[in-house]
């Protein structure tokens, strides 16, 4: 009897477990950092002196970028770790073109101690979608 329902309702469970997995996944995929949009990460520069750490190939960032962001990319953040040592209490906003690779970027560095860590949600995409200025070229 339980198998006839099944059998005769097959597509209807499939879609509400499909469904019902659509709706968790948020909850097994949250990015470790708080997200901020745009607005609320030029209040922690201009407020809090939050540095801008930018996780982006090289070339990514030399075609466009916050001001004042550090580059390290996210494929050399490991090694580099040591340049960030005295920010490890200060806020720091890590950003890449969307918001993912900043999100593994706050995974390992809250791993490695920092404490304020902020992920620009929708990431460079989002801050030039918002009109919000970016530099070319590289730091000096």
């Amino acid at each position: 009897m339980p198998m006839d329902f099944i059998n005769q309702n097959i597509l209807l469970i499939s879609i509400i477990v499909v469904s019902g997995m659509g709706l968790l996944w948020p909850l097994f995929m949250r990015p470790v950092g708080n997200g901020v949009n745009p607005g609320e990460a030029t209040l922690l520069i201009n407020r809090e002196d939050a540095l801008v750490l930018d996780v982006r190939e090289m070339d990514e960032f030399a075609s466009g970028h916050l001001p004042d962001a550090k580059s390290m990319p996210l494929s050399k953040l490991a090694d580099r770790l040591g340049e960030l040592d005295k920010y490890k209490d200060k806020p720091l906003i890590v950003c890449c073109a969307s918001g993912m690779r900043s999100g593994k970027a706050c995974g390992e560095l809250k791993k490695a101690g920092f404490s304020r860590l902020f992920n620009l949600s929708g990431g460079i995409d989002a801050w030039v979608g918002a009109g919000y200025p970016i530099k070319k070229g590289t730091r000096k």
